[in-house]
C-alpha cells in the first residue's frame, strides 16, 4: 500500500476509534464502573478480532486488519498508542504529590515494597506454576512485574467521595502507590535488560544481574535527582516561551525527548516520561501544565486504552486455559496486595481497620499494567494468551477494589491506633451573603492572584476547586456555595489572608461604582422593549408533567414554592430546600416580575443538574413587585447549574420574546390543557 493508502487507513482509523470510545466510556461511567473499562472493551469490539476484521466492499481485510508479527494492530497506529502511554505517564508524573510521597516516605515506602515484593513473587510463581518455567523466565519476570502495579485513580475517587483523602489511609495509600511506581518501573528497565542479554544468547550470572539492575537504577535515580534539583531552573526555562499553551507544549516535548533518550539506553520510554512529570510536579507550573495537555490527554489516552483492547484476542480470553488461568493470577493479585501492603501497616500504627483499607485500596491495577502488557507484547515476551490474562486480571481488580475499599471505610471507627498529630496545612473559610457573592469574591481573588504572578489554574470547575502556584507558595481555593475556603500552609496563611482581604476591597468598591452608574429598573425596561429571537430548541424545555393551570399561592413566596415543588415532584431537582433558597435569594435582590402580568422567576443554584423550568398560572393575580406595578398571572420558574456551562439566559430571553405576543400571552393564561399551554409557549401553533 501506498503512503496515501497508508495515512487514509490511519485517520479513518483514529476517527473510528474517538468515536467508540466516547461512546463507551460514556456508557461505563453511566453503569458505574471506570471509563478505562468502556474504552478498552471499546477496543475489543472493534479490534481485528472482532468486528474489526470483517471484510466488506472497499476493505477486503477490514476496517481494522489483523498486524503482522506480535502486534495485531499496524504499526502506525500503534506508534499513536506509544505516544499515548508517553503523555499519560508525563500527566501521572506531575500529579504525584511529591511533598506527601516525602512526609509519609516511611510507612509509604514499607508498605510500597511489602506489596511490591509479594506481588512480583506471586505474579512470577504462578507463571512458574502453570507455564512450568523457572523463575527467570522472562514471561514469569513479566507477569510478576505486571502484578506489582497500582493504579490509585479509582482508589482516589473513592477516598475523595468518602471524605477520607487526607485521612492516615488516604495519604498512607498514595505514597505507597508512588513507591509503587517506582519499583515497578526500576523492575520493568531490569527485567527488560534481562529480556535483551537473553534474547542475544547471552548468559546471565549473578554479577550480570547486578550490572544490568546498577545500570537501571543509576539511569533512572541519576536523572530523577538531576530533575528534582534543578526543577525550577528547567521552570524557569520553559517561562522563556511565556505563553502558558507554548510552555506546555514545551514540557511535552522535554518529556518526549528523554523518554526516547531512555528507550536508547535499554529502558522502557514511559520510565524517561515518569521521570519528566515528577520532576516539574513541584514547580509553580505544574498544574498550568496538567491543564494546558488536558485536551492531547483527552485524545490520546483513550485511544491507547482501545488499542490495548484491539490486541486482545477475543477466542483466547474466553477459552478455558485463559480463564483459568486468569482467576488464578487475578485471585494471587488480589491477596497478594491485601497481605503485602496491610501486613506491614498493622506494624506501622494502623489497626485492623486502617490495614483492610490500605490494602483494598491497592487492589485496582490499570494504566501501568495495560502499558507495561503493551510493552511485553510488542517486544513477543507475552503472547496472546498471557495478554489476554493480564487483561482479565486489569478488569477484575478494577472492579472488585471499589466495593471492597467502600464497604471498609464504611466500618465505624478510624484506621490508625493513635491519634494523628496534624500536619503543616492550614485552612480558612470566609461565608458570605449569598452564593452570587462568593463567586464574585473568588472570580477577583483568582485575578489578583494571577497580577501578582501566580500561575492559576482551574482544576475542577464543577467542584469549584483552583490552584494557585507561584514558586513554592501553594493555594489551593474552593468555591462552594455561599463560602470560601483556601488551604495552604500555615507561613502562607497570612499572605492568603490578606489577598481576600484585598479582594473584597476591591469588590466592596466596585460594587459601590456599579450601585452610582447603573439603575437595574431602567435597563430592565429597555430590555423589554427589544425584540427576540424564539429559540425552539430553548423552548422544548418546556414540557405539561411541569404546568399548572390554578396556582394556590397568594403571596410571591407561596408562588415560587409551590413552582419549586412542581419541579421536585417531577424528579428534576437533586436538593429541593437549595433550589427553593436561591430562589428567594435572587428575588431578594431584585423582583423578577416584569410587565404585562409576567414574572419570570430564576436563579442558578448546586440544587440541580440540568436546566428545569415550571410554568404556572394565576388568572386572578398576586402582586410581586413586577416593574409595571400589575398584578403577575403567568409564572415561569427556571433553575440551572450553577458550575455547568448551560443556557440559563437564552432561555429566559426566549420564553421572554414569546410573552412579548400580546395574543400569545392571553392564550396562555386562558389555555384549557396543560397540553395546550406548552403548546402556546413553545409556539407549535405559529405559521
Amino acid at each position: 500500500m501506498n503512503i496515501t493508502g497508508l495515512m487514509s487507513e490511519l485517520v479513518l482509523q483514529i476517527g473510528i476509534v474517538i468515536f467508540a470510545v466516547r461512546f463507551s466510556g460514556r456508557l461505563a461511567k453511566r453503569i458505574g464502573v471506570p471509563a478505562v473499562l468502556g474504552e478498552l472493551a471499546a477496543g475489543v469490539v472493534i479490534g481485528p478480532y472482532a468486528l474489526g476484521g470483517i471484510a466488506f466492499p472497499g476493505f477486503p481485510r477490514g476496517l481494522f486488519p489483523l498486524g503482522e508479527g506480535s502486534l495485531a494492530v499496524s504499526p502506525e497506529l500503534y506508534a499513536f498508542a506509544a505516544v499515548a502511554s508517553i503523555i499519560l505517564l508525563f500527566v501521572s508524573g506531575l500529579e504525584t504529590d511529591l511533598g506527601l510521597f516525602l512526609r509519609y516516605s516511611v510507612a509509604g515506602g514499607i508498605i510500597g515494597v511489602g506489596g511490591v515484593v509479594l506481588s512480583f513473587l506471586s505474579g512470577a510463581l504462578t507463571g512458574v506454576f502453570l507455564l512450568h518455567t523457572p523463575l527467570t523466565d522472562p514471561q514469569c519476570l513479566f507477569l510478576g512485574i505486571l502484578s506489582t502495579a497500582t493504579s490509585v485513580g479509582i482508589t482516589a475517587r473513592i477516598l475523595s467521595d468518602h471524605k477520607r483523602m487526607d485521612s492516615p489511609e488516604g495519604v498512607t495509600i498514595l505514597a505507597a502507590a508512588v513507591f509503587d511506581d517506582v519499583l515497578g518501573i526500576i523492575m520493568l528497565a531490569v527485567v527488560l535488560g534481562i529480556v535483551a542479554v537473553i534474547s542475544g544468547r547471552g548468559s546471565l550470572s549473578p554479577a550480570g544481574l547486578l550490572s544490568i539492575a546498577g545500570k537501571a537504577f543509576g539511569i533512572w535515580l541519576g536523572f530523577t535527582a538531576l530533575g528534582l534539583v534543578f526543577a525550577k531552573r528547567i521552570a524557569g526555562f520553559l517561562k522563556i516561551f511565556k505563553h502558558s499553551y507554548d510552555f506546555s507544549t514545551a514540557a511535552l516535548g522535554l518529556a518526549l525527548i528523554l523518554a526516547g533518550i531512555f528507550e536508547k539506553q535499554g529502558l522502557a520510554m514511559i520510565i524517561g516520561a515518569y521521570v519528566t512529570g515528577l520532576s516539574l510536579s513541584k514547580t509553580d507550573i505544574s498544574a498550568v501544565i496538567q491543564g494546558r495537555i488536558r485536551g492531547l490527554y483527552e485524545f490520546f489516552v483513550p485511544l491507547f486504552f482501545a488499542v490495548m483492547g484491539m490486541m486482545v484476542n477475543v477466542r483466547e480470553i474466553i477459552s478455558p486455559p485463559v480463564l483459568l488461568f486468569g482467576a488464578a493470577y487475578t485471585a494471587a493479585a488480589i491477596c497478594s496486595k491485601v497481605i503485602g501492603c496491610g501486613g506491614p501497616a498493622l506494624l506501622l500504627g494502623f489497626n485492623g481497620r486502617g490495614a483492610l483499607r490500605i490494602g483494598a485500596g491497592m487492589i485496582p491495577r490499570g494504566e501501568v499494567a495495560l502499558i507495561i502488557a503493551g510493552i511485553g507484547l510488542a517486544s513477543g515476551i507475552l503472547d496472546n494468551q498471557l495478554f489476554g490474562v493480564v487483561i482479565l486480571m486489569t478488569l477484575i481488580t478494577t472492579l472488585a477494589a471499589p466495593p471492597l475499599l467502600s464497604a471498609s471505610l464504611k466500618i465505624p471507627g478510624g484506621g490508625a491506633k493513635k491519634p494523628v498529630k496534624d500536619d503543616d496545612t492550614a485552612a480558612a473559610a470566609w461565608e458570605f451573603y449569598s452564593d452570587e457573592i462568593a463567586g464574585l469574591v473568588e472570580d477577583t481573588l483568582l485575578k489578583d492572584l494571577r497580577a501578582e504572578g501566580f500561575y492559576v489554574q482551574v482544576m475542577n470547575i464543577d467542584e469549584g476547586l483552583s490552584l494557585a502556584r507561584k514558586d513554592d507558595v501553594s493555594l489551593s481555593i474552593t468555591g462552594s456555595g455561599s463560602a470560601v475556603t483556601i488551604e495552604t500552609s500555615r507561613a502562607d496563611m497570612l499572605f492568603a489572608r490578606t489577598a481576600v482581604y484585598e479582594a473584597i476591597v476591591s469588590l466592596n468598591d466596585a460594587i459601590e461604582k456599579l450601585k452610582a452608574s447603573s439603575d437595574p429598573k431602567a435597563m430592565s425596561r429597555e430590555i423589554l422593549k427589544e425584540k427576540g429571537r424564539t429559540d425552539e430548541d430553548m423552548l422544548a424545555l418546556l414540557g405539561p408533567e411541569c404546568a399548572v393551570l390554578d396556582l394556590r399561592g397568594e403571596t410571591k413566596e407561596e408562588i415560587i414554592t409551590e413552582l419549586v415543588d412542581v419541579l421536585g415532584d417531577r424528579g428534576k431537582l437533586s436538593d429541593r430546600d437549595m433550589v427553593l433558597r436561591d430562589v428567594l435569594e435572587r428575588e431578594k435582590a431584585m423582583s423578577t416580575g416584569m410587565q404585562r402580568g409576567v414574572a419570570l422567576p430564576h436563579a442558578k443554584t448546586e440544587g440541580v443538574a440540568d436546566l428545569a423550568a415550571a410554568v404556572g398560572i394565576k388568572k386572578a393575580g398576586i402582586d410581586f413587585k413586577s416593574l409595571d406595578g400589575e398584578p403577575s398571572r403567568i409564572f415561569i420558574l427556571v433553575v440551572s447549574p450553577r458550575r455547568t456551562a448551560g443556557p440559563h439566559i437564552q432561555f429566559l430571553a426566549a420564553v421572554g420574546a414569546v410573552l412579548k405576543d400580546g395574543g400569545v400571552l392571553e392564550r396562555a393564561i386562558n389555555a384549557a390543557s396543560k397540553e395546550e399551554l406548552v403548546r402556546l409557549l413553545r409556539r407549535e401553533d405559529a405559521p
